[in-house]
């Protein structure tokens, strides 16, 4: 297993489906802090064109998710136990920005936010804002490499 918790964070990442699927890639990571990056397209929008609020829901989860986990131990991973997202206008731009950070890092249970961003031109909007709280694993099978 490796030692560095970033490496397993991208190593974690680069194994999610969902986030295959959706076309989103990991941006800068650092101790506690996590950013998901995702290029709209028609296979993830709604209705009136703009990014779909599950695509948005599951990049901001996914930040959250692995901001907490790059706080753990090796053999230590997460799972979200909730969270709670407020959309505050439409996810439209030339990329949407998930930065998830730690609120408070507890034994078992982690408190995390994330701040979703849609940026164009250079600019960035504020999307929506997530808090979650995620509950820290042992021993899962592929949870780290």
């Amino acid at each position: 297993m490796n030692a560095d918790p970033l490496a397993r964070v991208r190593v974690s990442f680069s194994k999610q489906g969902l986030m295959a699927t959706l076309g989103a890639t990991l941006g800068d990571i650092s101790p506690g802090a996590v950013e998901i990056v995702l290029r709209p397209n028609p296979a993830i929008s709604q209705q009136h064109g703009f990014v779909h609020g599950g695509a948005v829901s599951a990049i901001a989860d996914s930040a959250a998710g692995y901001a907490a986990m790059s706080l753990m131990s090796v053999g230590i991973s997460v799972l979200t136990t909730e969270f709670k997202i407020n959309f505050v206008a439409p996810a439209a731009g030339e990329r949407i920005i998930a930065r998830g950070r730690v609120v408070k890092a507890g034994r078992t249970l982690t408190l995390t936010q994330t701040d979703v961003f849609a940026e164009t031109g250079g600019q960035e909007k504020l999307i929506a804002l997530l808090t979650a709280t995620m509950m820290s694993i042992a021993g899962r099978e592929g949870m780290d490499e």
